[in-house]
C-alpha cells in the first residue's frame, strides 16, 4: 500500500515557564485546546492519541497518562499511546503519529507532550533528568547532563584544536541569539528577559559545569504543547495554510563510554537527518529554518553539523559570524529554542512542531522569518541516545 501525504492542521502551546497549578494534564489540556480549535474538526473526528512524557512517574507521580488524557480532553475511548525518549518523547510520539496516519491506520490523530520540571524543584527535577544517562557506568559515577555537555565542549575543544578560551566566545553568541528570541516570544520562559546579553556578560555568568557557564544552560520548565495531524486531501478541506510533513528520521546512539570522542561527531544525528532528508527528497542547503536541541551551547554547535549545515568544526564559526541568526544562512531557534524558550522536556519535541507551523504559514509574529518554506526539527534525546528529526513544508 501507496503511503499517504500527511499535514499539520493545528498547533498549540502554552506560555513555557513555571505552572505550579498546573497537572501534566492541565498543561497538555491548554496546549491540545489551540491546536483543536484552529483545526476545524470535532472531537468524534480524532481516532488517536500520541502523547509524549518523559518522568512523570518521577516528578508528579503519574504514569499511565494516555488512558486519562483522552478523557481529560474530552476524546471518549480512544486508543491512546505514551511516548518515553526522553527530551525526544513528543517528538517520537509525533513521528509515530505520522507514520500511522501515512499508512492509513488513521485519518486524524492529536499529538503533543507535557512535563512539570520547574514546579519538580532543582533538586528531584536535576534527578530526573539524570535518569536519561546511561544507568549502570555513567550515572553511578555522578554524571549529569551539565558534566555530559561540558566534556563536549572540551572534546570539541580539542577535536578541531580551538582553546577553550575562544569556543566559550564562539558559544556566548549562541546563548546570545537565543536569549534575544526567546525575550521576543510571548510563550517563551524568558520572554522579556535577558534579550540583550553580551559576550562579555556569558562569559562572566557562574560557572555550572566547565566551560559552561549559567548562560550557556537551558533551564527547567513546565509546559504543554499539541499538534493534530491528518491526511494532505483532508487538510485542504479543512484549513486554508496545511503545513506538510515532508520527511522523519530517527536513530538510536550507545553510552557514552562506547562513543567516545565521536560523541562531538553525533553520529546517531547525522543518520536520523540524513533519513529524513532521503525521505523528503531535498538536501540540507535547501533547509530554510531549524529548530536545534539547544539544552546547552555547544549542543547546538555539534547538531548544525551534524544536520549537514555546516562542515565539522565550523559551527562555532558559523555561530559567531551571525549564520544562525536572521540574514545568515539558515536561521535557528528563532523562538528562543530551548535556552531561551525554555524545556519542558517532554513537551520541546511538539514546540518545535509548534513554531515551525507557525513560521511556515506567516503566524509566527515575534521573529518573522521571511520566504521560508522548509523547516527542520532537531530534538536529542539523552545523551545522544535517541535523536529524532521531522521536515516540514509549505507545500509538497
Amino acid at each position: 500500500m501507496k503511503n499517504r501525504n500527511v499535514a499539520v492542521l493545528g498547533v498549540g502551546q502554552t506560555k513555557f515557564g513555571s505552572h505550579p497549578d498546573k497537572s501534566l494534564a492541565d498543561l497538555f489540556a491548554d496546549a491540545f485546546k489551540e491546536a483543536f480549535e484552529e483545526s476545524n474538526i470535532e472531537r468524534k473526528d480524532i481516532e488517536a492519541l500520541y502523547y509524549g512524557n518523559f518522568n512523570g512517574e518521577l516528578t508528579d507521580g503519574s504514569a499511565n497518562m494516555g488512558g486519562f488524557l483522552t478523557d481529560e480532553v474530552g476524546l471518549g475511548m480512544i486508543p491512546a499511546y505514551r511516548y518515553e525518549a526522553a527530551c525526544a518523547s513528543s517528538q517520537v510520539a509525533f513521528r509515530e503519529a505520522t507514520r500511522a496516519v501515512a499508512a492509513g491506520y488513521h485519518d486524524i490523530v492529536a499529538v503533543g507532550g507535557s512535563e512539570r520540571l520547574h514546579s519538580a524543584g532543582t533538586a528531584l527535577g536535576t534527578r530526573a533528568l539524570a535518569t536519561s544517562v546511561e544507568g549502570i557506568h555513567e550515572i553511578t559515577t555522578g554524571l549529569g547532563f551539565p558534566g555530559v555537555f561540558g566534556l563536549a565542549a572540551r572534546l570539541y575543544a580539542k577535536e578541531y584544536g580551538i582553546s577553550i578560551e575562544n569556543l566559550r566566545k564562539k558559544m556566548a553568541h549562541v546563548s546570545i541569539k537565543n536569549h534575544k528570541f526567546g525575550a521576543l516570544n510571548p510563550k517563551a520562559q524568558f520572554y522579556q528577559k535577558m534579550g540583550d546579553l553580551d559576550v562579555e556578560t556569558v562569559l562572566s555568568g557562574r560557572m555550572i559545569s566547565s566551560p559552561l557557564s549559567l548562560y550557556d544552560c537551558c533551564p527547567m520548565t513546565d509546559g504543554g504543547s499539541a499538534a493534530i495531524v491528518t491526511t494532505d486531501e483532508i487538510a485542504k478541506d479543512l484549513i486554508n495554510k496545511p503545513v506538510y510533513v515532508l520527511g522523519t528520521g530517527q536513530a538510536s546512539g550507545g553510552a557514552l563510554f562506547r562513543q567516545g570522542a565521536d560523541m562531538v561527531k553525533a553520529e546517531p544525528r547525522r543518520k536520523s537527518s540524513q533519513m529524513a532528508y532521503k525521505e523528503a527528497g531535498i538536501k540540507p542547503d535547501d533547509v530554510d529554518v531549524v529548530e536545534i536541541h539547544d539544552c546547552f551551547t555547544i549542543a547546538e554547535i555539534i547538531a548544525t553539523e551534524a544536520l549537514g549545515l555546516f562542515d565539522y568544526g565550523k559551527g562555532a564559526d558559523a555561530a559567531e559570524q551571525g549564520e544562525t541568526d536572521l540574514g545568515g544562512k539558515v536561521v535557528v531557534n528563532p523562538d528562543g529554542g530551548l535556552i531561551g524558550k525554555g524545556h519542558p522536556v517532554g513537551a520541546t519535541g511538539t514546540s518545535q512542531i509548534y513554531a515551525l507551523t507557525r513560521i511556515l504559514r506567516d503566524e509566527f509574529k515575534s521573529t518573522s522569518v521571511k520566504e521560508a518554506e522548509i523547516g527542520l526539527t532537531d530534538t536529542l534525546g539523552g545523551d545522544f541516545g535517541t535523536l529524532c528529526n521531522v521536515l516540514l513544508g509549505r507545500g509538497r
